[in-house]
């Protein structure tokens, strides 16, 4: 087995790196501890339909619970569906740059340790989905078999970011799931706007590998847009904030929404206007910003639960 303290290539100068004992940095490395963007990104959908479902009901009491229980769960689930994705894609990755010091490819660990590592991580994510009423736990196990298909998917379709939106979103779900005990009409907008925005953005995450992908058959969304990815972002993001606002109209949302929807497509047009998608690390840091996107919604959103509870 190689050396557990060696590095991922596009992750370096982490606390991971620099803090975590040895011999946990590979399994932090597997659950992307040392790069959580893509758990912040999984958990804004389900802070969204959380606060809106809390505004709809105009009651906020268990809403702090309930984000609590969100973020372990986004944070954990993540975490198991990294795992999945490096154990399925551990020959695949060791042909790119970029991902072939991850530690699969690079022997920090081998596939049974992730494998029991991954059931550890769902078990956790488990005993979140079980302080939910049995519905949204029910609602929760069925996403289970989208992250299982995902890693798949770049291998058949060039457009495997429909069904990473479709795992990524699911929180949107999740809000409704747990406050009303079903899932109506306005989670299922809300849910088409996240799934739109998951595209868009995992499209300007997925031109950092173009040229690696293309060399062994990878597909994405990044190669079949090419040079007309700017014209596809208009039109996903487009109608990721046309659907979200939708939804927040159908749930009634006031004042604060609406802002905090305004900023949110502001956030979104600012990234189309300075992607390059011949600049690698510029697609990163824009892909990045979508948390902060994610995050002023959600703070829209929030405020106006409160206000409406109170």
């Amino acid at each position: 087995m190689s050396d557990t303290s060696a590095r991922v290539a596009d992750s370096t100068g982490n606390w991971v790196d620099t803090l975590a004992p040895q011999w946990a940095r590979p399994y932090l490395r597997l659950s992307r501890f040392d790069r959580p963007i893509g758990s912040w990104l999984l958990l804004m959908p389900c802070l969204w339909s959380a606060a809106l479902a809390s505004g709809m009901a105009h009651d906020v009491h268990r809403l702090p619970l309930v984000i609590v229980l969100f973020f372990i769960g986004a944070f954990v689930m993540r975490g198991a569906g990294c795992t999945w994705n490096d154990i399925t894609d551990r020959d695949l990755d060791d042909k790119v740059e970029r991902t072939r010091s991850r530690p699969l490819p690079s022997g920090q660990v081998t596939t049974k340790q992730a494998l029991a590592f991954m059931v550890a991580q769902a078990l956790i994510g488990l005993v979140v989905l079980l302080q939910f009423n049995r519905f949204a736990i029910a609602t929760g196990i069925a996403s289970l078999l989208i992250v299982a298909i995902y890693p798949f998917m770049k291998r058949i379709t060039w457009w495997p970011q429909i069904v990473l939106g479709l795992a990524f979103s699911w929180g949107a779900l999740m809000g409704f799931a747990v406050t009303f005990g079903r899932i109506d009409i306005t989670a299922l907008v809300l849910y088409a706007g996240a799934i739109c925005w998951v595209i868009g953005y995992d499209t300007i995450y997925a031109h950092q590998d173009a040229e690696d992908d293309a060399l062994i058959g990878i597909k994405s969304t990044a190669r079949l847009f090419g040079a007309h990815t700017h014209q596809a972002l208009i039109l996903f993001y487009g109608l990721a904030v046309m659907l979200i606002g939708i939804a927040m109209a159908s749930g009634d949302a006031s004042w604060p929404a609406w802002i905090g929807l305004a900023a949110f497509a502001v956030h979104l047009g600012w990234q189309i206007m300075r992607l390059r998608i011949d600049d690698p690390e510029l697609c990163k840091r824009l892909f990045y910003s979508n948390k902060h996107a994610g995050a002023l919604l959600f703070a829209g959103l929030l405020t106006d639960a409160v206000m409406r509870a109170a």
